[in-house]
């Protein structure tokens, strides 16, 4: 049976408010819980751990897209308060989890579940659209937000990394097909890390003029400064909570990486080179709540095939034009972290999309990447 189409969108895209809603309510919500527990805390939770997988399903509902041009006012101040609601949240949390609060240990369980999602599945799309942003202050919360969770090394090999050689060998966070993610993910950690530093590296270089410290330097600095508030506020136990914490948002991110490219290759053309990234080179979900709260994410071949498009506006290709996956992407990463039913659930889903791949470059004369 083949994968159905998503159906057609509306004209318009997901309201700016319906975005901020659907991205920001679990913040006060966890907020809230640290310092009281009870219905707040569960509240926060339940929002990151089950609403967004059960309105996708009960809402078979497909937002649509602005069009080319259109202005989106809100669009880089919701980003800015997200970003600014994590650096507040890491520090609360690990209080609550690691600190003099008064919630039992199932409610401590809870706040790092609950703050973790978020941090992952909320504040990491919110961050990575401010390192694609051109104004430095956008840009740096975007730096911090990674330096905090102690994953600076992303703000540079996504951008002089990934973008330039996803889909090839050449890119540590695209996932081969039969790679499970625990072979993945730390594979994607070292090397991302390596040719980050190497691509900045490069990059200083060639611009002579380029003054400041080393970005990798600001990312050491920044995760320092972060445990130091750590232990400020909960002491070793602190600096220990924080640390778990920000694995935990790490690896919401790896496998997001891992979901979203697992067995898409570029073709090689005949003169030796990968062909241009274009949207079939990158797995996208229709699915509408987790689209809002993750700040269109979902969409994304989208952001590949055009980074410098505002992210209200992210398009969602035919399934014809560029790979869908039946599930949305929370529950295609939940199924990522079980190697098995996870290779069972995606194998006919990427044999389909290539029997059914016909885009640029698709002929007899020009091999998988």
């Amino acid at each position: 049976m083949s994968d159905p189409a998503p159906p057609s969108p509306p004209a318009a895209p997901i309201p700016m408010p319906v975005f901020a809603l659907a991205a920001a309510t679990p913040v006060p919500l966890l907020i809230i819980g640290a310092f009281m527990g009870g219905a707040c805390l569960w509240a926060g939770f339940l929002y990151m751990a089950l609403l967004s997988v059960l309105l996708d399903q009960l809402i078979p509902w497909v937002a649509g897209e602005g069009e080319d041009g259109q202005e989106f006012p809100g669009a880089d101040a919701l980003l800015a308060g997200i970003g600014l609601s994590a650096l507040v949240l890491l520090p609360v949390a690990v209080w609550a989890i690691a600190g003099a609060s008064d919630l039992s240990t199932g409610q401590r369980l809870l706040m790092f579940f609950g703050s973790g999602f978020w941090l992952g599945q909320v504040g990491h799309p919110a961050a990575h659209e401010l390192i694609h942003r051109t104004r430095r202050p956008l840009f740096r919360l975007g730096q911090a937000f990674y330096a905090a969770i102690l994953f600076g090394q992303h703000a540079s090999a996504h951008r002089l990394v990934h973008h330039r050689f996803v889909a090839t060998d050449q890119d540590p966070n695209s996932a081969r097909e039969g790679e499970s993610f625990y072979h993945f993910a730390p594979r994607a950690w070292i090397w991302s890390f390596r040719l980050g530093r190497q691509a900045e590296t490069d990059l200083r270089a060639r611009a002579q003029s380029r003054q400041g410290l080393h970005p990798y330097t600001i990312y050491a600095l920044g995760g320092v400064i972060s445990l130091v508030v750590a232990f400020a506020v909960a002491g070793p136990a602190g600096i220990f909570a924080w640390i778990l914490l920000g694995i935990h948002a790490q690896m919401q991110i790896l496998v997001s990486d891992y979901v979203q490219h697992y067995g898409l290759r570029r073709r090689i053309l005949e003169n030796g080179r990968p062909e241009p990234v274009g949207p079939r080179h990158s797995w996208n979900t229709a699915h509408w709540f987790s689209s809002a709260m993750m700040l269109n994410a979902p969409r994304h071949s989208d952001h590949h095939a055009h980074p410098a498009r505002p992210w209200p506006a992210l398009r969602l290709l035919g399934a014809d034009e560029a790979p869908h996956l039946p599930w949305p992407l929370p529950v295609a990463c939940t199924l990522a972290f079980l190697p098995r039913t996870w290779a069972r659930a995606i194998r006919p889903h990427l044999k389909r999309w290539r029997q059914s791949d016909t885009g640029p470059g698709a002929n007899p004369g020009v091999t998988d990447a």
